[in-house]
């Protein structure tokens, strides 16, 4: 699967627009992890508890996107974006969407 932020491929021609396609995830924070976050924060620094548990989520925001995008028959995702935010006080939804198409190479 074409993955690209751009509304072209380079070196390919669009022949359908399949529609918008989307993934998303909801991730709670634990305990543990706001404890040593809560730390980290009074010196200063990268949380890489937090920074691990946003890239997994994107990740796997990206994979269900792709799965949507088979589904609806396309090959690559043009315009593809990130979105985020907050549900409640420690949960963390991300969400990667974009537009699900069909690209031959030119």
């Amino acid at each position: 699967m074409i993955i690209v932020t751009t509304e072209k491929i380079a070196n390919y021609k669009i022949t359908e627009v399949k529609g918008p396609v989307f993934g998303l995830t909801v991730r709670a924070r634990g305990i543990g992890k706001d404890i040593v976050a809560s730390l980290k924060g009074l010196v200063g620094g990268e949380i890489n508890q937090y920074t691990e548990m946003l890239e997994d989520a994107r990740k796997q925001a990206i994979d269900r996107m792709v799965q949507n995008a088979q589904a609806m028959g396309a090959n690559a995702i043009i315009m593809m974006r990130f979105d985020s935010g907050e549900i409640g006080q420690n949960m963390s939804e991300i969400v990667a969407y974009g537009t699900a198409v069909i690209a031959e190479k030119e």
